[in-house]
């Protein structure tokens, strides 16, 4: 997305009778995950959510869209450039190494590093690792040959440099630890241990790391020969990488988020956080909104900041969360992961409840009157049901199910998103009661009427299942992918996520408000129906 998007006022068109405003401001960055400094002294920016590379002014925070959602670099994790001005990007859903040539060509390095993530070049070595359990480091052949392994079996290696003894430093997330080798072989050897989970190391201008801890936040200083750390700041979890623009340090989190640390542990923002996506979208009987935003999960109260209620590294968290509805109790929600499962969570509680599993590509979930729960299967094509513990199916052979709403008659609709069409579920034959849709995705019900978002047409619709009358209460919405690009539908990241297929979602609150996930602009929308004259 560029800068002036991110920038740019509302566009979208409510229709007479009904408003139109942002909860949310846009995201300038669809996620922030490793970064690298040019030759030109920006900020170069590796976005997996948004599948994309921009270039950031560290002084201006003005962003530059480098390779766009959509195009050859795909879900890109990390960055290095060679000494020929050739960007190097691993690509960690594809499994793969890409080099954007000078003149925007691309090309493919390596093509067999499952979860590629880490990369650098030094001294006309391009080096990169696979983060994963049992991970490889390995030198890569820059013309495309095969690449030579440095060490095989790591537990998920990440963001990793060449330090001023010509050896190789990296994070072990899963020791907990910073290791070292030899790039030309032989056995590691440990660095630093009991740290905040480390996703990155970088040298200063003295020699010294420099590493991120995703859980805890941390930025910390830790001198290579004895292990001695020394905390530079403490921000919130979430933290990626890092990279220095002469002595000035800057720290990525995957929100979005870029800061430079400043000294005594000072932060200075250069590009805000914001939603990667996002996607799901429930509000409970409190008015309370739960956005559904991948690896980071919030409420949203009218009139306040989103507040962050659980992460990839929060306790209890249930994982890569897609679809939610409010759960039978205060304070619970119940939620689909990438991961296949359908869950019971309490962020308040810091745990979770697996209420089935085993699912292709779970989108939306609603639930009953009676507390039954009901969820679209979109890799199996299939709506299903949960009931006392049991699961049954109430439709199959969909194309493409996303949305789904309960009725309060208890039947259950579904957007059969590849098919342009509504269906209705109640016991039968399925039904169509709208058809000729572009591409409808998020679904809820309210005052007898369907509310869906359609993706392709970007308008919000109102829907009498009756008649089959379709109304546009809003028009050229933010949704889908941002102007000019092409949504890119993730795959997974090892054992971290299952597929990140994603969707724009919707939810209707008691007053008849209608919540959109304006995904090609990473904000939340509002669409409001203005009360009728005195």
């Amino acid at each position: 997305m560029s800068d002036s998007l991110a920038r740019a006022p509302l566009q979208g068109e409510p229709a007479p009778g009904w408003t139109l405003e942002r909860l949310t401001p846009p995201s300038r960055l669809f996620g922030a995950n490793g970064l690298r400094t040019g030759r030109d002294g920006r900020i170069y920016v590796a976005q997996v959510a948004g599948s994309q590379v921009s270039a950031v002014d560290p002084d201006t925070g003005a962003v530059e869209t480098i390779s766009p959602m959509g195009g050859p670099i795909v879900g890109p994790d990390d960055l290095a450039f060679d000494d020929e001005g050739v960007l190097y990007a691993t690509e960690i859903t594809r499994g793969r190494v890409g080099a954007r040539l000078p003149d925007g060509r691309y090309r493919v390095v390596c093509d067999e590093m499952p979860c590629a993530n880490p990369i650098t070049f030094h001294r006309g070595h391009l080096y990169a690792g696979e983060c994963r359990p049992g991970g490889r480091i390995l030198e890569l052949d820059r013309a495309g040959g095969p690449p030579r392994v440095i060490l095989e079996d790591v537990p998920m290696p990440n963001a990793f440099e060449v330090g001023p003894d010509g050896l190789l430093y990296f994070p072990v997330m899963a020791a907990n630890q910073i290791w070292r080798v030899d790039p030309r072989g032989g056995r590691p050897e440990v660095v630093a241990s009991e740290l905040g989970v480390p996703d990155s190391v970088k040298f200063d201008a003295d020699g010294y790391i420099v590493s991120t801890q995703v859980a805890s936040g941390e930025v910390l200083r830790i001198d290579p020969r004895t292990g001695r750390k020394e905390v530079l700041a403490r921000l919130q979890p979430g933290l990626d990488n890092c990279t220095f623009v002469g002595r000035r340090l800057f720290v990525s989190s995957i929100t979005g988020a870029i800061v430079e640390i400043l000294p005594r542990g000072e932060v200075r923002s250069v590009v805000p956080g914001g939603f990667q996506w996002p996607m799901g979208l429930a509000v409970d009987d409190a008015g309370t909104l739960l956005v559904a935003d991948g690896g980071f999960v919030y409420e949203l109260v009218p009139g306040r900041r989103p507040e962050l209620v659980g992460m990839l590294f929060t306790p209890g968290f249930p994982g890569f969360t897609r679809g939610v509805t409010a759960g039978s109790s205060p304070g619970e929600w119940i939620v689909t992961t990438a991961n296949g499962q359908v869950a019971a969570w309490r962020p308040a509680a810091r745990e979770h409840r697996v209420l089935a599993e085993g699912f292709d590509r779970l989108m939306e979930v609603d639930r009953t009157a009676q507390g039954h729960l009901v969820f679209a299967e979109y890799g199996r094509g299939r709506v299903l049901a949960l009931r006392g513990g049991a699961v049954e199916t109430l439709a199959e052979d969909l194309a493409e199910p996303v949305g789904v709403a309960v009725a309060d008659d208890g039947a259950c609709y579904v957007t059969e998103s590849a098919r342009g069409r509504i269906l209705r579920l109640d016991g039968g034959p399925a039904r169509v009661v709208a058809d000729e849709l572009g591409q409808p995705e998020g679904l809820d019900w309210h005052g007898g009427r369907l509310y869906v978002v359609d993706v392709a047409r970007r308008e919000l619709l109102r829907i009498d299942p009756a008649s089959g009358s379709v109304e546009s209460l809003a028009r050229q919405l933010p949704v889908g992918a941002p102007p000019g690009a092409q949504r890119v539908q993730l795959g997974a990241v090892g054992v971290l996520s299952g597929p990140m297929t994603c969707f724009t979602g919707l939810a209707v609150g008691g007053d008849g408000t209608v919540y959109l996930s304006a995904d090609a602009e990473g904000s939340v929308l509002a669409v409001r129906p203005q009360p009728s004259p005195p």
